[in-house]
């Protein structure tokens, strides 16, 4: 601290005394008394205020060395000064009031430190935190030290390892380590249907060239494998470069056009810190999955720890048109079936009309066409599909049990059990985690983008992120267990599920959207009836409406929110979500409501945003066009706050949308 560097100030205030007894005697020849007895007292003040600062510093710097002497001996201390580690004492008020002669010659070259506040050097570190910590990491100009710090009564001891040369040795070998990445053209087959056959190798050339070239900037290489895969080796410090650039190979790739304009992408697992080539290759392998099941088009960076970074995921999923893995997957699901002894279903918390309407669809396909009972597992008090339920159990007084709570599914469990779970694949979010966790046997039915932490050792894990909804993905393997198993109501549940998700079709249908809206018709699924299911009372209406009214626009996006929790809360600010999505110029819509103590936003886009990035920067996930989150411990206008600072974030580093 500068009050403290009484040494380097002393000599300037002797100065200043000895001009004040000059200016006093001048004073004095000239006659001038009066002035002459106030330069006097003056100079006198003044020099016992530096002679009793000066006694006063002394006596701080010895009780510090004292208090230093007493920690490691007076012989010890004595031997600090030769000692050929840097050394300094720091005083009470966080200050250095000594240093050793190593010190001077490696820390402090041509600088006078003594008097200074230690935080110039360890800055931002605080001296509690050296004297807390085991060691810690500062680097000084060209020099990298480890610090230790021992206290003492009126102070710190601080001793400096220059390890300078063997934290650059670490550094080089974290920077070489290698790094091994899997790549795929994943949209190969689209862009080839429509394209001739010399249009389609010059799109895979220019694609496999910009991947090369990449790796090569990489100091690395890339070998083309089999089924439009690349096995790219590089290295840590490349890759870092690369995460910084958030791997701008994504947008090379996506300048390659076919037909019509549409741009190739390349999905990529990255394996970063793996103990081995081998784990790393393991690694590459669960990334690249993982990449593809967030919907192509995005790198997957898997880190020690299992924890995931993601970079891109920008374009929106292309249909797959090929049905044969719906076959395959519905032959495994029968033969599984038939060796359970009881089929559970089950969606999602707060489950809607698109989870129910695909659990009443593989019940009819497991009761009917497979002949094993089953049931529906449904939290009655938080379902947002009530229409579904009422209309399933309103078909007369012959018709089965159907729907059961999670307590009554758990006391039915036994290890023969086969637990579906469908329109998620977070085992955070499934209706009942305890039924989750009892069942043994587990099938997986999803079409939302993949989760990181996500249910593993299923069975069957059926995941189709191009899917539009999971009601479509059910309704195409009902056809396959047993085509004319579905009544008119059970058609119209899963039809109802379509439409959610879709929008009224509008966003996420493909070809295979329709062919299965199609089939639902011809089993007698009724479109007004459908079209019932998603009616509102006055009351309803009503609040949708004063929640699109308080909406704020800013960048495309719009939001608002619900300021106070009531009866069917979720639903109208779902519907109001997509409301807002009418207004001219919004891409995206949020809307903020509260809902059993948490603040939990709903959000929708058109397309050319990707709510499932912003949502998962606040913890939820969901889809490219439809996502969702919950947040503890905040209220509407921090989480309105925080709302607002994903969307930045994530505008700031996306690029538009483009249709591949």
């Amino acid at each position: 601290m500068k009050k403290k560097r009484v040494w380097a100030a002393s000599p300037v205030f002797y100065i200043l005394s000895v001009l004040l007894f000059v200016m006093a005697g001048i004073s004095w020849f000239q006659g001038n008394t009066a002035l002459f007895c106030v330069e006097l007292v003056a100079a006198v003040l003044a020099v016992a205020a530096v002679i009793l600062s000066t006694e006063h510093f002394k006596a701080y710097v010895a009780a510090a060395l004292k208090s230093a002497k007493s920690v490691l001996g007076a012989e010890e201390f004595g031997n600090l000064r030769d000692f050929t580690m840097p050394v300094a004492v720091i005083g009470e008020a966080d200050d250095i009031v000594w240093v050793n002669d190593a010190f001077l010659a490696t820390v402090s070259p041509g600088r006078e430190l003594r008097g200074e506040s230690v935080l110039k050097l360890i800055y931002p570190k605080t001296l509690q935190q050296l004297l807390e910590a085991g060691g810690t990491d500062i680097a000084l100009e060209d020099r990298q030290f480890t610090v230790f710090a021992s206290r003492t009564e009126s102070g710190a001891i601080l001793y400096f390892v220059d390890d300078t040369y063997y934290k650059e040795i670490n550094r080089e070998f974290e920077e070489t380590r290698p790094v091994v990445a899997l790549a795929y053209f994943d949209n190969r087959e689209e862009l080839a249907r429509d394209s001739s056959g010399m249009e389609d190798a010059r799109i895979a050339s220019e694609v496999e060239s910009c991947v090369n070239e990449w790796a090569i900037s990489m100091g690395g290489f890339c070998k083309r494998l089999s089924g439009g895969r690349y096995l790219i080796l590089t290295d840590e410090g490349h890759l870092r470069t690369a995460m910084e650039n958030r791997f701008e190979v994504l947008d090379a790739v996506r300048r390659v056009k076919g037909e019509e304009n549409r741009s190739a992408t390349i999905s990529m697992g990255v394996a970063r810190g793996a103990a081995s080539l081998q784990e790393a290759e393991r690694w590459s392998r669960a990334a690249l999955d993982m990449a593809l099941g967030r919907g192509g088009d995005q790198v997957a960076v898997k880190q020690k720890g299992g924890a995931y970074s993601f970079f891109g995921g920008l374009s929106k999923g292309v249909e797959k048109r090929d049905k044969v893995r719906t076959r395959v997957i519905a032959a495994t699901l029968a033969d599984h079936a038939r060796a359970s002894d009881c089929i559970f279903l089950m969606g999602h918390k707060f489950s809607d009309l698109d989870a129910v309407g695909a659990a009443v669809g593989l019940w009819s396909a497991m009761t009917k066409a497979v002949g094993m009972p089953a049931y529906v597992v449904i939290n009655r008090g938080q379902t947002l599909a009530g229409p579904v339920v009422e209309s399933i159990e309103s078909q007369g007084p012959d018709s089965p049990h159907v729907f059961i709570s999670p307590a009554e599914a758990s006391a039915m469990v036994t290890p023969k059990s086969l637990l579906i779970v469908v329109d998620t694949h977070s085992q955070d979010f499934v209706e009942s985690p305890e039924l989750l966790d009892a069942c043994q046997r587990v099938v997986v039915i999803d079409h939302h983008r993949m989760m990181v932490r996500h249910i593993e050792n299923a069975l069957v894990f059926y995941h189709e992120p191009y899917a539009s909804s999971a009601s479509e993905m059910v309704a195409e393997l009902v056809q396959y267990l047993g085509e004319n198993c579905l009544n008119r109501r059970e058609a119209g549940a899963l039809l109802s599920g379509i439409t959610l998700d879709t929008k009224n079709f509008v966003l996420k249908t493909g070809v295979r959207t329709f062919e299965a809206a199609a089939y639902l018709r011809r089993r007698g699924a009724d479109t007004v009836e459908v079209k019932r299911m998603f009616s509102d009372s006055i009351d309803a209406y009503k609040k949708k409406y004063e929640i699109v009214s308080n909406a704020e626009i800013s960048d495309n996006c719009a939001i608002a929110s619900a300021r106070e929790e009531f009866s069917d809360v979720r639903v109208i600010s779902a519907q109001a979500a997509d409301e807002l999505l009418s207004i001219q110029g919004v891409k995206a819509s949020f809307v903020i409501f509260p809902s059993g103590g948490q603040v939990n936003i709903s959000a929708r886009s058109l397309g050319e945003v990707n709510v499932q990035l912003i949502m998962e920067a606040l913890g939820g996930g969901g889809h490219l066009t439809m996502a969702a989150t919950q947040l503890t411990g905040v209220g509407i206008e921090e989480g309105r706050r925080l709302l607002k600072g994903a969307i930045r974030n994530v505008m700031e580093r996306a690029l538009p949308v483009k249709d591949s």
